[in-house]
């Protein structure tokens, strides 16, 4: 993120860098977002957090 505001800062003076560092923090918080709806779905499903316990969700 840091090189993008860096090229930004030097480049033409427009809010590219800028725009794609925010971008990427977005994209980071949805991944996390979505990897701890599956752990609580996990967790509603088998009372546990248990990674074996997962192989019970399947078909």
């Amino acid at each position: 993120n840091i090189n993008y505001l860096a090229f930004s800062r030097y480049s033409s003076g427009g809010y590219d860098g800028q725009i794609f560092a925010i971008f990427v923090i977005m994209l980071a918080a949805a991944e996390a977002v979505i990897g701890l709806a599956i752990v609580l779905g996990m967790y509603q499903t088998l009372q546990t957090i248990d990674v074996d316990a997962a192989d019970t969700l399947r078909g």
